[in-house]
């Protein structure tokens, strides 16, 4: 074991506890406190996700509208401009301060000279970045022009990723992100419900890689879907009772953003499997931050509030069909995107 700048006792004692104790965790200290070098490693510790749904709107809206243009607007960093002069508060937000940088960005000034003298435009640059980078972009999918004719593939620019709801499955929802729980102990809600009916499909919000699928005590069955950057981790969780998952589901699998994963329901809350403890049926839809794979199953997960996203999310919904004799629903048009290739 190495160790840098002992000073006190205590630290000594510390150290021959872990010697004695076999371990070969390297060590330093600070402010004369031993740490782990985990805890120095340069990487977000913390992210709040504050941006309205307005601001969101918006400044997709000027992306979007952008992209064809010698000089595009990138949404990502408008949001990061407005979060540095907002404090990360977005109840300050005005549509006009959007206008306001676009504006003189299209005047010619760069972002790097509006925001030259900005302590923490770069910190929300990533953070906001590392939550929608792969939201916007481009993809295809099929269109039907006529209901009897053959769908035809048509390539975008624009919002691919896809509302947890199918379409057409009402839902309601507020944001209740840091509400009360107290099943097993008291701790705050990380996550998004959206209260819809039981067997509700439930789509998957971008494309990944299913990490888990199965049973926990608190989310009873869910799916967890890793981002193929591996910086967003979606828990979808309290799926249905017996038929939780899509039938052609597996651990290990690629899914496209817009596929039917599973189906609304109102399990956990118990340690026997299968059991519908949750009183309302609902999806609990979670998103973890991962700068770096140590914060993926540690005391300092990063999990972020869905609730404008989710709004955003709603004007791109999957659209499925039930095959009659499997009561299975599929998406009805087929998607691909660059990451999939």
């Amino acid at each position: 074991m190495f160790v840098v700048n002992i000073k006190k006792r205590s630290v000594f004692l510390t150290l021959l506890l872990i010697a004695l104790s076999g371990l070969t965790t390297f060590f330093v200290t600070k402010n004369n406190f031993l740490v782990s070098a985990e805890e120095n490693k340069n990487f977000i510790k913390y992210v709040e996700f504050g941006p309205c749904y307005e601001a969101l709107e918006k400044a997709m809206h000027e992306d979007i509208k952008s992209h064809s243009e010698d000089k595009p607007i990138n949404w990502i960093e408008i949001l990061a401009y407005l979060g540095n002069k907002y404090g990360g508060n977005f109840k300050n937000y005005k549509s006009s301060d959007i206008e306001e940088v676009v504006k003189k960005l299209k005047s010619g000034e760069s972002m790097e000279d509006i925001t030259k003298n900005s302590k923490n435009y770069n910190y929300y640059l990533e953070a906001y970045g590392a939550v929608l980078k792969e939201f916007l972009g481009n993809y295809k999918i099929q269109r039907k022009q006529k209901k009897e004719e053959e769908p035809i593939w048509e390539e975008i620019y624009g919002l691919k990723a896809f509302s947890p709801i199918a379409k057409t499955f009402p839902f309601s929802h507020y944001d209740d992100f840091g509400a009360s729980r107290s099943y097993g102990y008291s701790r705050p809600h990380l996550g998004h419900d959206m209260m819809c009916a039981t067997g509700t499909p439930v789509i998957a919000v971008e494309s990944g890689i299913v990490e888990i699928m199965g049973w926990n005590q608190y989310g009873g069955w869910r799916i967890g879907i890793r981002s193929f950057d591996k910086k967003r981790y979606y828990y979808y969780a309290h799926l249905r009772q017996n038929k939780p998952f899509h039938v052609n589901l597996r651990e290990g699998d690629v899914v496209k953003a817009g596929d039917v994963i599973g189906y609304v329901g109102r399990t956990g809350y118990s340690s026997k499997e299968n059991v519908s403890n949750i009183k309302e049926s609902h999806l609990h839809i979670g998103l973890e931050l991962i700068f770096d794979e140590s914060q993926k199953e540690s005391n300092n997960e990063i999990w972020i509030d869905l609730y404008a996203i989710t709004k955003l999310l709603e004007k791109n919904k999957s659209s499925v069909v039930r095959d009659p004799e499997t009561k299975e629903y599929f998406r009805e048009f087929d998607f691909s995107e660059p990451s999939l290739e």
